[in-house]
């Protein structure tokens, strides 16, 4: 199988990427920058685009047989600025019309469900579920992953010298996966799945509230000793009135920290394989 795949160069693009990859699959890599992508991915085909290019991607998809896109909301931009999985997701379901693409797989997140929840709205989350619909009508067959929360966002997000920032209160559990176990799980599925759309839920084997997961982090993290820094999430919202970073912030915070995520990954096992990694055995080696 072909596969042209859209935005492996970040925490969670990467590692999919580089299982697809090694797992076979004839994988062809679409890059902004050609030369940052050839130094992750030496050797590996790459081509210059755009999602937000509706021609340069129909170039790049002919011969492919499937698209992964993995497209996320840039924490400094706001509703007005153009979205890769706004206009973009557009763009890349009309390339995908005119040329030999057979499925389109997507990776989305459970969290964005709190929307409308509690009278919460975000344009970040109506953005996603707006992605959601042109997928599910495009005619393509697809494969939608709904991630709980990533291990990687303490080394990449979260961790900030010697602390551990925190907003707000965090008070339901989250079921983190490794993006090592999720890769394992989307190059499962491409291997599975013919002309069927499937939905899956991606969740790891153990549910902590932050402020659980943060004790076990700290137990087991290896290359300093860290605390916790704990903001009010009312500052952030106030600080957001005047900066889209911290508008992001405290939006996607206060989702995580409300969001009543259940286990629903049952399936998803059984049918990808069940995850392995531990949060303790992810801090050993972060």
């Amino acid at each position: 199988m072909k596969i042209l795949f859209i935005g492996a160069t970040g925490m969670l693009g990467k590692p999919v990427a580089k299982e697809l990859i090694k797992s076979g699959f004839d994988v062809t890599l679409l890059a902004r920058d050609t030369r940052k992508m050839q130094s992750l991915f030496p050797g590996q085909p790459i081509l210059q685009g755009d999602v937000l290019d509706v021609s340069g991607l129909t170039e790049a998809m002919k011969g492919a047989d499937a698209v992964y896109c993995n497209l996320s909301i840039m924490q400094n931009s706001t509703g007005k600025d153009p979205q890769t999985e706004r206009e973009g997701m557009a763009n890349i379901i009309a390339a995908a019309k005119r040329s030999s693409i057979k499925r389109i797989a997507y990776l989305s997140s459970l969290v964005h469900r709190y929307q409308g929840t509690n009278n919460f709205d975000w344009w970040a989350f109506r953005i996603k579920k707006e992605a959601l619909e042109k997928i599910k009508t495009s005619g393509l067959a697809y494969t939608i992953f709904y991630p709980s929360t990533f291990m990687e966002a303490y080394p990449n997000q979260m961790i900030m010298g010697s602390k551990i920032a925190m907003l707000g209160n965090s008070l339901m559990p989250m079921w983190f996966i490794a993006a090592e176990d999720y890769a394992r799980q989307v190059a499962a599925s491409f291997r599975l799945l013919k002309a069927e759309n499937r939905e899956y839920s991606i969740q790891g084997a153990e549910p902590f509230t932050f402020d659980q997961a943060n004790k076990v982090f700290i137990q087991h993290y290896t290359k300093r000793k860290l605390k916790v820094m704990k903001a009010p999430i009312g500052v952030m919202k106030f600080l957001g009135l005047f900066s889209a970073k911290f508008n992001y912030a405290s939006h996607i915070c206060e989702a995580l920290n409300k969001y009543p995520e259940k286990f629903e990954s049952a399936g998803s096992w059984e049918e990808l394989g069940k995850p392995s990694i531990s949060l303790a055995e992810f801090a050993r080696t972060a």
